[in-house]
């Protein structure tokens, strides 16, 4: 058998004021995935925690995510989490506050 991507959830994710870089990945990974319900899993005859996750996060400064947060939103399946630059960091008026946007992906794939 071999790994088969079966599915690609994307989403998007904020922290409006605090520039904190996991929040808003944790909240881009939770969009991602709150508006599905794969049963891909189930069709195929497997489990859903069959399911291998790769999660890709792009923020503007990707050492200051704690992927262990990130990877604890997986419902289901085991993942991993790579950080990479994108996104976006928009500093307000008076240079004291940001707005952090993170993007992530999840690669869902099975053992078919």
């Amino acid at each position: 058998m071999a790994l088969k991507k079966v599915a690609l959830e994307i989403g998007m994710g904020t922290d409006i004021r605090g520039g904190d870089y996991t929040k808003a990945a944790v909240r881009a990974l939770r969009d991602a995935l709150w508006h599905n319900s794969l049963t891909v899993a189930t069709a195929l005859g497997k489990s859903s925690d069959d399911m291998l996750v790769e999660v890709l996060i792009g923020v503007p400064k990707p050492e200051q995510v704690d992927t262990a947060e990130v990877l604890a939103v997986l419902p289901h399946g085991t993942g991993t989490v790579k950080v990479v630059e994108g996104g976006l960091e928009i500093e307000n008026e008076a240079g004291t506050d940001k707005t952090v946007i993170a993007q992530a992906a999840a690669i869902v794939r099975l053992d078919l």
